[in-house]
Protein backbone atom coordinates (compact mmCIF):
# COMPACT_ATOMS: atom_id res chain seq x y z
CA UNK A 1 0.00 0.00 0.00
CA UNK A 2 1.71 3.36 -1.12
CA UNK A 3 1.57 6.78 1.12
CA UNK A 4 1.04 10.26 -0.30
CA UNK A 5 0.98 13.64 1.40
CA UNK A 6 -1.77 15.29 -0.09
CA UNK A 7 -2.62 19.30 0.87
CA UNK A 8 -5.65 20.36 1.94
CA UNK A 9 -7.32 23.57 2.94
CA UNK A 10 -8.61 23.22 6.35
CA UNK A 11 -9.96 26.69 7.17
CA UNK A 12 -9.63 29.84 5.35
CA UNK A 13 -5.95 30.94 4.95
CA UNK A 14 -5.33 27.61 6.12
CA UNK A 15 -3.57 24.69 4.99
CA UNK A 16 -2.42 20.87 6.29
CA UNK A 17 -0.30 18.34 5.01
CA UNK A 18 -2.11 14.70 5.61
CA UNK A 19 -0.91 11.15 4.46
CA UNK A 20 -3.28 9.46 2.30
CA UNK A 21 -3.08 5.64 1.66
CA UNK A 22 -3.32 5.29 -2.22
CA UNK A 23 -3.38 1.72 -2.84
CA UNK A 24 -2.43 -0.13 -6.19
CA UNK A 25 -3.29 1.02 -9.83
CA UNK A 26 -6.38 -0.57 -11.29
CA UNK A 27 -6.66 -2.50 -14.35
CA UNK A 28 -7.42 1.23 -16.69
CA UNK A 29 -5.49 3.13 -13.65
CA UNK A 30 -2.00 5.07 -13.76
CA UNK A 31 0.07 5.71 -10.62
CA UNK A 32 1.20 9.00 -10.75
CA UNK A 33 4.79 9.86 -8.81
CA UNK A 34 4.16 14.12 -8.88
CA UNK A 35 6.90 16.85 -10.14
CA UNK A 36 5.68 19.71 -10.18
CA UNK A 37 1.78 21.31 -9.35
CA UNK A 38 0.76 24.79 -10.25
CA UNK A 39 -1.49 27.21 -7.98
CA UNK A 40 -4.32 29.15 -9.67
CA UNK A 41 -4.32 32.79 -9.38
CA UNK A 42 -8.24 32.69 -9.18
CA UNK A 43 -10.65 30.33 -8.61
CA UNK A 44 -8.10 28.44 -6.14
CA UNK A 45 -7.43 31.28 -4.40
CA UNK A 46 -11.01 32.26 -4.21
CA UNK A 47 -11.18 28.30 -2.09
CA UNK A 48 -8.40 28.91 -0.19
CA UNK A 49 -9.64 32.10 0.96
CA UNK A 50 -12.85 30.81 1.81
CA UNK A 51 -14.32 33.45 -1.12
CA UNK A 52 -16.75 30.96 -2.34
CA UNK A 53 -20.15 30.33 -1.34
CA UNK A 54 -20.13 27.49 1.05
CA UNK A 55 -23.06 25.72 -0.28
CA UNK A 56 -22.41 25.46 -3.98
CA UNK A 57 -20.92 22.46 -5.31
CA UNK A 58 -17.73 21.13 -6.22
CA UNK A 59 -17.74 21.53 -10.57
CA UNK A 60 -18.75 17.87 -11.52
CA UNK A 61 -15.72 18.06 -13.98
CA UNK A 62 -13.43 18.12 -11.22
CA UNK A 63 -13.85 14.91 -10.10
CA UNK A 64 -10.51 14.65 -8.26
CA UNK A 65 -11.49 17.32 -5.96
CA UNK A 66 -12.32 16.24 -2.03
CA UNK A 67 -14.21 18.07 1.03
CA UNK A 68 -16.51 20.81 0.29
CA UNK A 69 -16.44 24.79 0.08
CA UNK A 70 -17.49 24.69 3.90
CA UNK A 71 -13.76 23.73 4.75
CA UNK A 72 -11.72 20.88 4.79
CA UNK A 73 -11.06 20.35 0.81
CA UNK A 74 -8.67 18.85 -1.12
CA UNK A 75 -8.05 21.12 -4.25
CA UNK A 76 -6.11 21.78 -7.50
CA UNK A 77 -6.07 20.95 -10.99
CA UNK A 78 -2.39 21.22 -12.33
CA UNK A 79 -0.67 18.47 -11.62
CA UNK A 80 2.51 16.93 -13.40
CA UNK A 81 3.96 13.93 -12.81
CA UNK A 82 5.77 10.52 -14.21
CA UNK A 83 3.85 7.25 -14.62
CA UNK A 84 6.08 4.93 -12.28
CA UNK A 85 3.08 2.30 -12.36
CA UNK A 86 -0.12 1.15 -14.00
CA UNK A 87 -2.90 -1.71 -14.58
CA UNK A 88 -3.22 -4.52 -16.51
CA UNK A 89 -4.89 -3.10 -19.18
CA UNK A 90 -3.40 -0.04 -20.03
CA UNK A 91 -2.74 0.77 -23.15
CA UNK A 92 -1.95 4.20 -23.80
CA UNK A 93 1.00 5.06 -21.61
CA UNK A 94 4.11 3.51 -20.40
CA UNK A 95 6.40 3.70 -17.15
CA UNK A 96 8.37 6.93 -17.02
CA UNK A 97 5.72 8.61 -19.27
CA UNK A 98 5.29 12.55 -18.33
CA UNK A 99 1.76 13.29 -17.89
CA UNK A 100 -0.64 16.40 -17.07
CA UNK A 101 -3.52 15.85 -15.40
CA UNK A 102 -6.65 18.13 -13.27
CA UNK A 103 -5.53 16.62 -9.68
CA UNK A 104 -4.82 18.66 -6.35
CA UNK A 105 -1.56 19.35 -4.73
CA UNK A 106 -0.36 15.34 -3.67
CA UNK A 107 2.58 13.76 -4.20
CA UNK A 108 1.25 10.36 -5.58
CA UNK A 109 -2.02 9.86 -6.77
CA UNK A 110 -3.78 7.08 -9.32
CA UNK A 111 -5.85 7.84 -12.06
CA UNK A 112 -7.95 6.76 -14.55
CA UNK A 113 -5.35 6.76 -18.03
CA UNK A 114 -8.13 8.23 -19.95
CA UNK A 115 -7.90 11.38 -17.59
CA UNK A 116 -4.38 11.90 -17.87
CA UNK A 117 -2.63 13.95 -21.04
CA UNK A 118 0.93 12.47 -21.99
CA UNK A 119 2.99 15.81 -22.59
CA UNK A 120 5.98 16.13 -25.20
CA UNK A 121 9.63 15.15 -23.93
CA UNK A 122 11.01 17.94 -25.40
CA UNK A 123 9.99 20.64 -23.26
CA UNK A 124 10.79 22.10 -19.52
CA UNK A 125 8.53 19.88 -17.31
CA UNK A 126 7.16 22.85 -15.41
CA UNK A 127 5.37 24.08 -18.32
CA UNK A 128 2.84 21.28 -18.56
CA UNK A 129 1.35 23.54 -15.26
CA UNK A 130 -0.07 25.92 -17.76
CA UNK A 131 -2.24 23.38 -19.59
CA UNK A 132 -5.88 24.49 -17.03
CA UNK A 133 -5.18 28.13 -17.35
CA UNK A 134 -4.44 27.76 -21.45
CA UNK A 135 -8.08 25.64 -21.82
CA UNK A 136 -9.32 28.91 -19.81
CA UNK A 137 -7.65 30.93 -22.03
CA UNK A 138 -8.48 28.97 -25.21
CA UNK A 139 -12.25 29.29 -23.99
CA UNK A 140 -12.25 32.83 -23.34
CA UNK A 141 -10.44 33.34 -27.03
CA UNK A 142 -13.09 31.37 -28.76
CA UNK A 143 -16.06 33.52 -26.61
CA UNK A 144 -14.24 36.77 -27.97
CA UNK A 145 -14.34 35.76 -31.15
CA UNK A 146 -13.35 39.39 -32.51
CA UNK A 147 -13.99 39.94 -35.96
CA UNK A 148 -11.22 41.00 -38.38
CA UNK A 149 -9.82 44.35 -38.08
CA UNK A 150 -11.56 44.97 -34.29
CA UNK A 151 -10.47 46.01 -30.97
CA UNK A 152 -10.38 44.38 -28.05
CA UNK A 153 -9.59 45.57 -24.40
CA UNK A 154 -8.18 42.81 -22.08
CA UNK A 155 -8.65 44.10 -18.64
CA UNK A 156 -6.10 42.10 -16.60
CA UNK A 157 -2.73 40.71 -16.95
CA UNK A 158 -2.24 38.15 -14.89
CA UNK A 159 -1.43 34.47 -16.01
CA UNK A 160 -4.63 34.01 -17.78
CA UNK A 161 -4.91 37.63 -19.16
CA UNK A 162 -1.59 37.19 -20.93
CA UNK A 163 -2.17 33.53 -22.17
CA UNK A 164 -5.56 35.85 -23.46
CA UNK A 165 -3.07 38.36 -25.16
CA UNK A 166 -0.89 35.98 -26.57
CA UNK A 167 -3.64 33.86 -28.32
CA UNK A 168 -5.37 37.10 -29.56
CA UNK A 169 -2.49 38.05 -31.02
CA UNK A 170 -1.73 35.67 -33.05
CA UNK A 171 -5.88 36.04 -34.63
CA UNK A 172 -7.97 38.58 -36.54
CA UNK A 173 -7.94 41.60 -33.40
CA UNK A 174 -6.47 44.77 -35.34
CA UNK A 175 -5.48 46.42 -31.87
CA UNK A 176 -5.16 44.70 -28.54
CA UNK A 177 -5.52 46.96 -25.52
CA UNK A 178 -4.31 45.57 -21.95
CA UNK A 179 -4.82 47.56 -18.95
CA UNK A 180 -2.77 46.53 -16.13
CA UNK A 181 -1.69 48.13 -13.02
CA UNK A 182 1.42 46.14 -12.41
CA UNK A 183 4.33 47.87 -14.53
CA UNK A 184 6.31 44.44 -14.97
CA UNK A 185 2.90 42.47 -15.95
CA UNK A 186 2.57 45.84 -18.40
CA UNK A 187 5.70 45.20 -19.77
CA UNK A 188 5.04 41.37 -20.12
CA UNK A 189 1.82 42.17 -22.15
CA UNK A 190 3.53 44.76 -24.75
CA UNK A 191 6.19 42.09 -25.13
CA UNK A 192 3.98 38.88 -25.78
CA UNK A 193 1.11 40.48 -28.19
CA UNK A 194 -0.40 43.90 -26.90
CA UNK A 195 -0.51 46.68 -28.93
CA UNK A 196 -0.63 49.01 -26.08
CA UNK A 197 -0.39 48.58 -22.33
CA UNK A 198 -1.91 50.96 -19.97
CA UNK A 199 -2.58 51.91 -16.07
CA UNK A 200 -5.83 51.69 -14.57
CA UNK A 201 -4.67 53.96 -11.80
CA UNK A 202 -4.49 56.67 -14.32
CA UNK A 203 -7.15 59.19 -15.10
CA UNK A 204 -9.18 59.19 -18.27
CA UNK A 205 -8.73 55.45 -19.05
CA UNK A 206 -11.59 55.52 -21.43
CA UNK A 207 -10.95 58.82 -23.15
CA UNK A 208 -7.56 57.00 -23.99
CA UNK A 209 -9.40 53.91 -25.51
CA UNK A 210 -11.66 56.46 -27.03
CA UNK A 211 -8.87 58.27 -28.69
CA UNK A 212 -7.02 54.61 -30.06
CA UNK A 213 -10.35 53.86 -32.00
CA UNK A 214 -11.39 56.77 -32.98
CA UNK A 215 -14.07 57.98 -30.68
CA UNK A 216 -15.93 54.32 -30.62
CA UNK A 217 -14.63 52.17 -28.06
CA UNK A 218 -13.49 48.81 -28.31
CA UNK A 219 -15.71 46.33 -30.06
CA UNK A 220 -14.84 43.47 -27.48
CA UNK A 221 -14.08 43.80 -23.89
CA UNK A 222 -12.80 40.89 -21.72
CA UNK A 223 -12.36 40.93 -18.03
CA UNK A 224 -9.96 38.67 -16.17
CA UNK A 225 -8.56 41.11 -13.25
CA UNK A 226 -10.56 38.97 -10.45
CA UNK A 227 -11.62 42.45 -9.46
CA UNK A 228 -15.20 42.82 -9.42
CA UNK A 229 -14.74 46.91 -9.82
CA UNK A 230 -13.54 46.14 -12.76
CA UNK A 231 -16.29 45.03 -14.27
CA UNK A 232 -17.98 47.76 -13.82
CA UNK A 233 -15.71 50.29 -15.56
CA UNK A 234 -15.50 47.93 -18.41
CA UNK A 235 -19.25 49.03 -19.54
CA UNK A 236 -17.12 52.87 -20.22
CA UNK A 237 -14.78 51.09 -22.56
CA UNK A 238 -17.43 49.27 -24.62
CA UNK A 239 -18.51 50.47 -28.32
CA UNK A 240 -21.87 50.42 -29.17
CA UNK A 241 -23.33 46.96 -29.65
CA UNK A 242 -19.86 45.77 -28.08
CA UNK A 243 -19.35 42.81 -26.39
CA UNK A 244 -17.98 42.38 -22.54
CA UNK A 245 -16.53 38.42 -21.86
CA UNK A 246 -16.53 38.20 -18.23
CA UNK A 247 -13.55 35.34 -17.70
CA UNK A 248 -13.47 36.49 -13.75
CA UNK A 249 -14.78 34.29 -10.85
CA UNK A 250 -15.41 36.72 -7.77
CA UNK A 251 -16.49 34.11 -5.82
CA UNK A 252 -18.88 35.76 -2.85
CA UNK A 253 -17.24 39.23 -3.68
CA UNK A 254 -20.01 41.46 -5.16
CA UNK A 255 -19.69 44.70 -7.24
CA UNK A 256 -22.65 47.16 -8.15
CA UNK A 257 -23.00 47.78 -11.77
CA UNK A 258 -24.08 51.01 -13.28
CA UNK A 259 -26.87 50.26 -15.83
CA UNK A 260 -28.54 53.29 -16.68
CA UNK A 261 -26.59 55.04 -18.57
CA UNK A 262 -24.17 53.92 -21.15
CA UNK A 263 -24.57 50.04 -20.95
CA UNK A 264 -28.32 50.43 -21.90
CA UNK A 265 -28.18 53.34 -24.35
CA UNK A 266 -24.84 51.07 -26.26
CA UNK A 267 -26.94 47.61 -26.18
CA UNK A 268 -23.90 46.33 -24.79
CA UNK A 269 -23.92 42.59 -24.13
CA UNK A 270 -22.56 41.15 -21.13
CA UNK A 271 -21.39 36.96 -21.25
CA UNK A 272 -19.96 34.88 -19.19
CA UNK A 273 -16.84 32.56 -20.09
CA UNK A 274 -16.09 29.50 -18.01
CA UNK A 275 -13.89 26.50 -18.73
CA UNK A 276 -16.16 23.58 -18.39
CA UNK A 277 -18.29 24.10 -21.04
CA UNK A 278 -17.34 25.32 -24.55
CA UNK A 279 -19.61 27.54 -26.53
CA UNK A 280 -22.38 26.01 -27.90
CA UNK A 281 -21.84 26.65 -31.74
CA UNK A 282 -18.56 25.29 -31.47
CA UNK A 283 -20.01 21.54 -29.90
CA UNK A 284 -20.24 20.11 -33.35
CA UNK A 285 -16.65 20.28 -33.95
CA UNK A 286 -15.32 20.86 -30.66
CA UNK A 287 -15.22 18.87 -27.75
CA UNK A 288 -12.54 19.03 -24.08
CA UNK A 289 -10.28 16.53 -25.60
CA UNK A 290 -9.45 18.39 -28.78
CA UNK A 291 -8.97 21.39 -27.00
CA UNK A 292 -6.48 19.92 -24.47
CA UNK A 293 -4.49 18.97 -27.32
CA UNK A 294 -4.78 22.64 -28.55
CA UNK A 295 -3.53 23.13 -25.30
CA UNK A 296 -0.54 20.89 -25.30
CA UNK A 297 0.44 22.39 -28.69
CA UNK A 298 0.20 25.87 -27.52
CA UNK A 299 2.77 24.34 -24.67
CA UNK A 300 5.78 24.76 -27.53
CA UNK A 301 4.40 27.51 -29.43
CA UNK A 302 3.72 30.76 -26.78
CA UNK A 303 6.33 32.63 -24.28
CA UNK A 304 5.58 30.14 -20.81
CA UNK A 305 8.85 30.25 -19.24
CA UNK A 306 8.84 33.95 -18.31
CA UNK A 307 5.31 33.68 -16.96
CA UNK A 308 6.67 31.84 -14.06
CA UNK A 309 7.50 33.78 -11.22
CA UNK A 310 8.07 31.45 -8.26
CA UNK A 311 8.92 27.65 -7.20
CA UNK A 312 8.64 26.76 -4.16
CA UNK A 313 9.32 23.31 -2.39
CA UNK A 314 6.04 21.10 -1.74
CA UNK A 315 6.77 21.20 1.74
CA UNK A 316 6.92 25.03 2.12
CA UNK A 317 3.12 25.21 0.27
CA UNK A 318 1.95 27.48 2.74
CA UNK A 319 4.86 30.16 2.27
CA UNK A 320 3.69 30.15 -1.56
CA UNK A 321 -0.32 30.56 -0.89
CA UNK A 322 0.49 33.32 1.70
CA UNK A 323 3.09 35.27 -1.21
CA UNK A 324 0.16 34.91 -3.74
CA UNK A 325 -2.54 36.15 -1.17
CA UNK A 326 -0.73 38.93 -0.14
CA UNK A 327 0.91 40.02 -3.90
CA UNK A 328 1.35 43.35 -5.13
CA UNK A 329 1.27 41.96 -8.46
CA UNK A 330 4.72 40.96 -9.06
CA UNK A 331 3.73 37.32 -8.68
CA UNK A 332 2.67 35.36 -11.79
CA UNK A 333 2.59 31.75 -11.77
CA UNK A 334 3.77 30.26 -8.69
CA UNK A 335 5.06 26.29 -9.31
CA UNK A 336 4.97 23.75 -6.51
CA UNK A 337 8.08 21.30 -7.23
CA UNK A 338 7.69 17.80 -5.48
CA UNK A 339 11.33 16.08 -5.99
Amino acid sequence: MSTASAIWFTSPRQLSFIDVEIGYPGDNQLEIETLFSGISHGTEMLVYRGQIPPDMEIDPSLSTMEGSFRFPIKYGYASVGRVVDMGSRVTDFNRGDLVFAHFPHQTRYLLPQCSATKLPNDIPLQLGVFLATLETAINCTWDASPNLGEVVVISGQGVVGLLITQLLSRGTANMIIAIEPNKRRRELSLKTGASIALDPTANNIDEVVKHYTAGRGADVVIEVSGDPAALDYTIKLAAFQGRIIVASWYGTKTTALHLGNAFHRNRLEIVSSQVSNINPSLVPRWNRNRRMKLAVQLLTELSLLELISDVYPFNQAQLAYDKIDKSNHNVLQVVLQYV
